[in-house]
């Protein structure tokens, strides 16, 4: 079964230091509806393209696994 990963603090970092994911997008060189289906769980990160974003991005070392590899936690129903 496919993971789903849980972007949100990657789109908020997106959003601090590019404003916007077409900026984001223009600076990784590749699409801006790569990076929304990369962000949507559609398509999985490459390497490079990882390596790259968490260039740009400022990402330390130490946080990488928040921003790329948390996973979605789905909430289970309670009767």
């Amino acid at each position: 079964m496919p993971h789903s990963y849980d972007y949100r603090k990657l789109r908020g970092r997106i959003k601090e230091k590019f404003g916007t994911q077409a900026e984001f997008s223009k600076r990784l060189g590749i699409s801006e509806v790569s990076v929304s289906n990369k962000l949507n769980n559609v398509v999985d990160w490459g390497q490079e393209e990882m390596e790259h974003a968490i260039s740009v991005l400022d990402i330390p070392e130490s946080d990488i696994h928040a921003y790329f590899f948390t996973h979605i936690v789905e909430k289970s129903s309670t009767v």
